[in-house]
């Protein structure tokens, strides 16, 4: 079943749509229980539950049979990191919590031959519906997800080992501690930088996230899976400016080009990897530029351009209108708190104004999350949502119609509503165009 944040309602721009802001959906499957774990009483006010390993279309690569959760036949790693590792991945239910929790453990039943691996990431979502990064997770070391959650999804990821041999997890038991462990007051402000950029290719691969890479494909890989979208999804969005003044707005559907752990946009206390290096530089920039880690990636290989970023050939040719692997400013959208629009459109044009008689500046892709900033009364547009005369800024001189994004359908969903200026007299209106 597909996670809140993923669903949204094909929103009627008029005065009706104010009912939909009573609507908050949540995803309310309990995994089964397994008999790998005993089930001790958990004390009150914890909520303990098993995951249940019971692949489905979000999950990748994976096979459950009597015994367990296996890798399933595909030999091969993520398509950018170019591996021949097999990896596999499963999603569970999204599990609503009794109460607010930031810290969840995992405890976990598996055989691991030797060379294999099994990890375990949680991610919850915040009061207003947005998710958290993926943070790994165990019995001892428990994930701080950095907010006060109120649901949380787990996410089983499995590397096999010396021949393509598969680890079988039997299963997983997760416990959220209540309350709230105390957090560093750190304002949700979009952090920016600037990265080399180079095309993924590879089409007809597989992605991390189990996505078909197709020819002229719009998505991005990041070099960790903290910010790693499920398939289909924008819950991980990034925004890539060219040098020319281009962008485009993709999700994060893989994982690479050279690491799987650098969430090099994060700040030392937070970064899984290399924390050691300044805020928004990447271990393969360090290792190729400077003779970081001897110039090796966290494989031991050598590192041969300093990518922080992996770009599919659409976001690459088509939305930046690049020619060669070039530098980029890279903005990683979710750690943003504006209300988000999501495109439903294969393409989205971007304006630098409120109208079709702008100039294109960019494009987004379909399911990209956008921070809505304001909206301005404009150009009317005939879309999937109806027809609109909003117009809704996604940035400076960045400008999408009202008549081709959806709104995330979750606790929160009247402010997005609001913004989108689709209430009479009601919500953000640009100050200036």
């Amino acid at each position: 079943m597909a996670p809140p944040a993923r669903r949204y309602r094909r929103v009627r721009l008029s005065a009706r749509i104010a009912t939909l802001a009573v609507v908050a959906l949540l995803a309310v499957l309990a995994g089964a229980n397994l008999p790998a774990l005993a089930h001790d009483r958990a004390p009150r006010g914890l909520t303990t539950w098993f995951a249940r390993l019971s692949p489905g279309r979000d999950d990748t690569n994976v096979r459950f049979d009597t015994g367990g959760l296996r890798l399933g036949s595909s030999p091969a790693g993520p398509a950018s990191i170019r591996s021949d590792r097999p990896e596999g991945m499963l999603l569970t239910a999204v599990h609503p919590l009794v109460g607010f929790s930031s810290q969840v453990a995992a405890e976990l039943a598996a055989d691991q031959p030797a060379g294999s691996t099994v990890a375990v990431d949680v991610r919850g979502t915040r009061g207003d519906g947005s998710w958290t990064e993926w943070v790994a997770t165990g019995s001892k070391t428990p994930a701080m997800l950095g907010a006060a959650v109120t649901s949380v999804q787990a996410r089983i990821v499995l590397h096999g080992g010396r021949g393509g041999v598969s680890p079988l997890v039997r299963s997983v038991r997760l416990t959220a501690q209540p309350g709230v462990a105390l957090l560093a007051a750190r304002p949700r402000t979009p952090s920016s930088y600037r990265v080399f950029a180079t095309r993924e290719g590879l089409v007809g691969a597989s992605t991390a996230n189990g996505h078909m890479i197709h020819e002229r494909d719009h998505f991005v890989a990041l070099p960790s899976r903290r910010g790693l979208a499920p398939r289909d999804s924008g819950d991980y969005t990034v925004k890539i400016c060219a040098g020319n003044g281009r962008c485009e707005w993709a999700p994060v559907w893989d994982v690479g080009p050279w690491n799987t752990t650098d969430d090099y946009w994060n700040p030392a206390d937070v970064r899984q990897s290399w924390a050691d290096l300044p805020q928004g530089r990447p271990q393969a920039q360090a290792a190729h530029e400077d003779g970081y880690h001897d110039g090796l990636d966290q494989f031991g290989r050598e590192v041969l351009n300093p990518a922080g970023i992996d770009l599919a050939d659409g976001t690459f040719w088509d939305g930046l209108g690049l020619h060669d692997n070039s530098w980029v400013t890279v903005t990683y959208l979710w750690t943003d708190d504006a209300p988000p629009a999501i495109v439903l459109l294969p393409i989205l044009p971007v304006h630098s104004g409120p109208g079709e008689q702008y100039p294109t500046v960019g494009v987004a892709a379909q399911r990209a999350k956008l921070p809505v900033e304001c909206a301005v009364t404009s150009q009317p547009v005939t879309g999937t949502q109806g027809r609109t005369d909003q117009w809704l800024r996604i940035g400076p001189k960045q400008f999408i119609s009202a008549a081709h994004v959806g709104v995330v359908a979750v606790p929160g969903l009247q402010q997005v509503i609001a913004v989108h200026g689709v209430q009479q007299g009601q919500g953000k209106r640009c100050a200036t165009s």
